[in-house]
């Protein structure tokens, strides 16, 4: 018997048996190692997405695990290598993808959202949507290679380059893992955030944080630029007020990238745009450019996955971890273990 997570209404999930079937034509079988929760499934937890998740639904996109069967027209991989997914599968007909923008496809199906996740003991996947693991990096790890993709990605998007100013607004999993990113590529970077606990490990990775409720970030911008203003500021808190500073914060020509998903419409300081001629840049998910990066930079400790992981638990108490990532700040990554359904675990 094997045993998946699924949620089944609003702030209600179970651990449940789950069908075994066999590898089709271009699939391939896994077995999920370590699933991380993100800001996403929490969405889901809450019921913000059912009018697109058809409960029961399996939940968990962020993972790492192993090849354990091949179906057939299959080539290049094999039982026991290690793997993350791309959990990507666009429709290649659509407007966006005969552009080049899969990623964005407008019928896009998100694996783990709008299809089965990972969250289960065995998971069946297109092998097209596989990302090869270095054998020598700890699968646990190697969890967190999906949310460092989307860094990657948002960098790009942003154009971020070396020697520039970067804000993050938003000291969460995403919001460190794109300071991070934006440190790597020679940037000098600055994390705006609430929570003390998430500014005191952002600390401990060697970023400077301001705290929002204590510190006047403009001017503390002001200063920081010698009065030029900062080059890109990324809102990643989905506040109406993470808004307001990512605007504030930015200079003549800077560069705002749309990182969080705010649930409703924001009032923005459109006549800042105007008067700095600023630029509004969205970000959404990745490519497999983006993918390839991310492990890159997992496997070569240039993001230390290690100190952003929690807790992991067993795959028995995903429910309880669910709650416990409510609270927020004291919490940064929690990674479910498919492969333990027996210990217990405190969350």
């Amino acid at each position: 018997m094997t045993l998946a997570v699924r949620y089944t209404s609003a702030r209600t999930l179970d651990t449940a048996p789950a069908t075994l079937s066999t590898p089709g034509p271009g699939e391939v079988e896994l077995a999920p190692a370590y699933v991380g929760i993100c800001g996403t499934d929490l969405h889901i937890f809450h019921g913000d997405m059912d009018a697109r998740v058809a409960a029961p639904a399996v939940l968990g996109h962020e993972m790492s695990g192993r090849v354990v069967r091949v179906g057939p027209e299959v080539e290049g991989w094999q039982p026991g290598d290690a793997v993350t997914v791309m959990p990507l599968r666009w429709d290649d007909i659509c407007p966006a993808c005969r552009a080049g923008h899969q990623h964005v496809c407008q019928h896009l199906d998100f694996i783990g959202i709008d299809s089965p996740g990972a969250m289960q003991q065995r998971w069946i996947v297109p092998a097209s949507t596989l990302v090869r693991l270095p054998d020598a990096l700890p699968l646990d790890r190697a969890a967190l290679v999906e949310p460092t993709a989307v860094a990657v990605h948002d960098v790009g998007r942003a154009e971020v380059a070396e020697g520039e100013k970067v804000v993050v607004v938003g000291g969460g999993p995403v919001g460190i893992l794109i300071a991070l990113v934006a440190r790597a590529a020679g940037a000098d970077v600055r994390v705006v955030e609430l929570s003390a606990h998430r500014r005191l490990l952002a600390e401990e990775l060697g970023l400077a944080t301001w705290d929002p409720a204590a510190d006047d970030v403009p001017a503390l911008v002001t200063q920081w630029t010698g009065d030029a203003g900062a080059d890109v500021a990324f809102e990643v808190s989905g506040a109406a007020g993470g808004v307001d500073t990512a605007v504030d914060v930015l200079g003549v020509r800077g560069r705002l990238c749309l990182v969080a998903i705010h649930p409703r419409p924001r009032e923005v300081n459109l006549h800042r745009f105007f008067w700095r001629e600023l630029t509004l840049v969205g970000a959404r998910l990745y490519d497999r450019s983006d993918f390839e990066r991310a492990v890159a930079l997992v496997a070569d400790g240039t993001i230390p996955a290690d100190r952003l992981i929690s807790k992991v638990v067993p795959l028995t108490q995903a429910p309880a971890a669910f709650e416990a990532l409510e609270g927020g700040g004291d919490v940064m990554k929690i990674l479910v273990d498919c492969t333990d359904d027996t210990q217990g675990a405190t969350v």
